[in-house]
């Protein structure tokens, strides 16, 4: 049991007929440049008849592919439940020249990047079994798989992988399954958002308490430690890492103003010679870390 649909270009007309249909992918555009003249009119036919609807690009993948994939976004105003597709074979002249490795780059930067641009949409891939067995090297599809067979039943397409669309069928027009049992199934799976569910009030003290109240098995396990009184321990501990920086900061800015006056002091006077105040500058400098180490630590010269 499951729903039918078809996938159209510029070859079908504006306006081809729907009987039986609940869902239509339509090319929109190719490599740069290339725009199906009849994918609005389609679009808007297909979604007239009530049905899910989807769009496609077709790649030539040795040009960038935030380039095509913007070229293609471009174009449509997109709506929620809209479906999104990167058609992904490459038997053309644009591609037979691309490499394999390349080609199989191509196909998952594309799906992350263009899923990055529409978080809320459905962003998929389709291929044929040569494409999938051959050159795919990640299995990465994005959020579904449209497989596409030739001589096989409508959802029977021979692979493993879990797949939601099957091309069954190029004659007389591009035949499609879905295993989902109804329109509506299909509709409801396309709009559905991802989205983070806020934390209540109850829902953090929740946290919180069963976070403070664990027991870490210990080195003695008669002797369990309870989180909280070690993170109550570490927070007592910097406090006073807190309050003795402040102090040594003090205590520096103190030292400093001191080494300037004594500065000031020399240039007016005369009469020290350089080594005298470098060891001058150097007793002090001691005497200063000496005094940080005391007020880290916590003991007393």
């Amino acid at each position: 049991m499951g729903i039918y649909g078809q996938d159209w270009s510029s070859y079908q007309p504006s306006t081809p007929d729907t009987s039986g249909l609940s869902f239509v992918f339509v090319k929109v555009t190719e490599g740069l440049s290339y725009v199906n003249p009849r994918w609005g009119a389609q679009r808007d036919h297909a979604k007239a008849s009530g049905l899910v609807w989807g769009a496609y690009h077709y790649p030539h993948m040795g040009n960038s592919v935030q380039a095509e994939a913007d070229f293609f976004l471009s174009q449509v105003n997109w709506r929620p439940g809209d479906l999104v597709v990167l058609d992904w074979e490459g038997y053309d002249a644009a591609n037979t020249g691309v490499s394999r490795g390349t080609q199989a780059a191509y196909k998952d930067a594309w799906l992350k990047y263009v899923k990055s641009k529409l978080p809320n949409n459905r962003v998929g891939m389709y291929c044929n079994t040569d494409y999938w067995r051959t050159v795919d090297t990640t299995s990465y599809y994005g959020d579904f798989l449209w497989i596409a067979t030739a001589g096989r039943a409508a959802g029977d397409p021979g692979i493993q992988a879990p797949w939601l669309f099957h091309q069954y069928s190029d004659s007389p027009v591009d035949k499609d399954y879905c295993h989902l049992s109804t329109l509506a199934d299909l509709r409801a799976w396309a709009l559905h958002q991802e989205t983070d569910m806020p934390l209540t009030q109850a829902d953090i003290a929740a946290v919180a308490s069963a976070v403070w109240n664990y027991n870490e098995p210990g080195p003695d396990p008669k002797k369990p430690v309870r989180v909280g009184a070690v993170m109550g321990w570490m927070d007592t501990v910097h406090g006073n890492q807190n309050a003795a920086l402040k102090q040594a900061v003090a205590e520096g800015a103190a030292a400093q103003a001191a080494l300037a006056a004594l500065s000031a002091a020399v240039g007016k006077a005369g009469g020290l010679t350089a080594d005298q105040i470098t060891a001058a500058a150097q007793a002090g400098a001691a005497a200063a870390l000496k005094e940080l180490g005391h007020a880290l630590d916590g003991t007393k010269p």
